[in-house]
């Protein structure tokens, strides 16, 4: 092999193993996803913190692949349908998972 065949070869290993490591797979995302799903976390956080009815530290958000998985502890059933309502209205939800408990 001449210096450029081992060169193309090389640069084609890399681009490939560089490929395969930020792709997504059923468990995990990739690079992309990852970033698209950490936009939405902050804006549903943003969201709830801006809603006056709710108290947004108690309400804790995780995304993965767009769906939204609310926790924590709230005062009443209206603030977690609240919760859920405003997570919903958030643009890139796909889905909103309550797993919120009353005080």
């Amino acid at each position: 092999m001449n210096k450029f065949t081992r060169t193309c070869v090389l640069l084609g290993a890399v681009t490939l193993t560089a490929l395969a490591g930020c792709s997504a797979t059923p468990k995990h995302e990739s690079t992309g996803q990852y970033i698209d799903d950490t936009g939405i976390t902050t804006a549903v956080k943003a969201a709830i913190f801006n809603e006056p009815t709710l108290k947004s530290a108690e309400i804790n958000v995780e995304t993965f692949k767009g769906r939204v998985q609310l926790s924590g502890f709230v005062s009443s059933r209206a603030n977690i349908d609240r919760a859920v309502q405003v997570a919903q209205g958030v643009n890139g939800v796909a889905s909103v998972g309550n797993d919120m408990r009353l005080k």
